[in-house]
């Protein structure tokens, strides 16, 4: 037994947890559970807990059902909104095969696979989320717009106010659980947050994303409030993102710095940049999975629909910060196309997987766009060859049906469901007759 799966056996004794909770995630990134006695758990290390993958999205046909959830001890946490007596626990975990091998379907997988290649080219993914969400007055009513809890702007300072309030205990009970919280603050649409986490790597952003979701959620339901991870409820105000800022490290060195080159950006972040730029419309309909993700890219305000990359330019798809240039180790990229309602793992392993295909091709960058691209006519972002993302989910469904770097790090079986179910999603969404086509043609036709 190794001294990880010791210390959560003798921390579940000495805490007195009478719950653990056993996470993971479907394919299309919504958490399950199942809760076991902590008798079970030396047996959970050792052997596993079976279940029907059948029952799952995307996980498995019914006549390959038997599948196998196996708790990774590392990431153990009581969880702080549970009474604290009896206590309980939670574990993310590894899915496999009966026979011990790893699950084609797991999405965990997927992006430790992605990180292993990394390793191989002795490169570590770090990835630093800015994660945006709504907070509603409940109830929620499908049949009328939500309610927001303030009518604030963007870091808008409000005393005693529900939003602020709400960020406190949240940040505090992701602190309990060990994620580190950089910064938190009102974002520009009423009601909207951003909380910001620590930088970490790749596998421990996605589980603590995973995390944070269930903690928003949870603070929300305690204040009678509701919260959101819809990339865009409104139509008149910003849409909810999730800029990410990666970097790839060898050693303790951050690969991205180069003290000598233009913007201190080394040629392995230039040609980091080149893969996200060359294979963004690929994997688009994985970083913005949703019907609804693409209203958010329509909308304007600092959500990008347009291929290209820049400094201090929001309006472009990647960004290079330079909020510290003389620092090695804050040198990073940021990706701004992504939501907060994506399935992390998916979505890191194909961010890392089109850069480390950059770098491995040695992908030249294209000149860097510092002019507001919504602001360019179409002729002259075609002069300047900059082209635009997939504008709805169908143009995103087939620019990755095509995708050999897509279908090689997703794998087989996550490829074809995530397109199935992707396919469906975007066919009942278009034969939905919306209230502007009542509105503007049901008087005049």
């Amino acid at each position: 037994m190794d001294k990880q799966t010791e210390f959560v056996l003798r921390a579940i004794e000495e805490r007195d947890v009478r719950f653990v909770r056993l996470w993971f995630t479907d394919v299309l990134g919504f958490l399950k559970s199942v809760a076991i006695a902590p008798a079970e758990l030396e047996g959970a290390f050792s052997e596993g807990i079976g279940f029907d993958g059948s029952a799952i999205e995307g996980f498995a046909r019914v006549y390959e059902s038997d599948m196998v959830a196996r708790p990774d001890p590392s990431t153990f946490q009581i969880l702080p909104w549970r009474d604290a007596n009896p206590a309980t626990a939670r574990m993310f975990c590894d899915i496999t095969m009966p026979d011990g091998s790893p699950s084609y379907a797991d999405p965990r997988y997927v992006l430790k696979r992605a990180l292993q290649r990394a390793a191989d080219l002795g490169f570590t993914f770090y990835t630093h989320p800015e994660v945006e969400f709504f907070l509603f007055n409940d109830p929620l009513d499908p049949d009328r717009p939500p309610i927001p809890v303030d009518q604030s702007g963007y870091f808008d300072h409000t005393p005693q106010s529900t939003g602020s309030d709400f960020r406190r205990r949240a940040i505090t009970m992701l602190e309990q659980m060990g994620i580190s919280v950089e910064f938190s603050h009102h974002e520009g649409g009423p009601g909207q947050q951003e909380i910001d986490l620590r930088y970490a790597d790749a596998l421990s952003t996605a589980d603590n994303l995973m995390t944070f979701r269930v903690v928003v959620k949870e603070v929300a339901l305690s204040q009678n409030i509701h919260a959101s991870f819809m990339p865009k409820p409104f139509t008149e105000h910003p849409g909810s993102g999730m800029h990410t800022h990666v970097s790839l490290f060898e050693g303790d060195n951050n690969a991205f710095y180069d003290a000598s080159a233009e913007y201190h950006l080394s040629k392995i972040a230039r040609h980091f940049i080149a893969g996200l730029l060359r294979h963004a419309s690929e994997i688009t309909a994985v970083t913005n999975q949703w019907v609804n993700s693409y209203k958010r890219l329509a909308g304007g305000g600092e959500a990008p629909n347009y291929i290209c990359w820049g400094r201090n330019n929001r309006s472009a798809l990647v960004r290079v910060p330079m909020y510290k240039p003389n620092k090695g180790a804050s040198a990073r990229v940021e990706l701004r196309s992504l939501d907060s309602a994506c399935n992390p793992y998916l979505a890191f392993a194909l961010t890392l997987a089109a850069g480390l295909a950059g770098i491995e091709g040695e992908y030249p960058l294209p000149e860097g766009a510092e002019d507001d691209v919504w602001s360019l006519t179409e002729r002259e972002r075609q002069a300047l060859g900059i082209e635009p993302l997939p504008r709805n989910l169908d143009e995103a469904i087939r620019a990755m049906e095509n995708s050999e770097l897509v279908a090689d790090t997703l794998g087989e079986h996550v490829f074809d469901f995530f397109l199935r179910n992707k396919r469906a999603e975007f066919e009942e969404y278009r034969r939905q007759v919306t209230p502007i086509e009542l509105q503007r043609l049901l008087p005049v036709l």
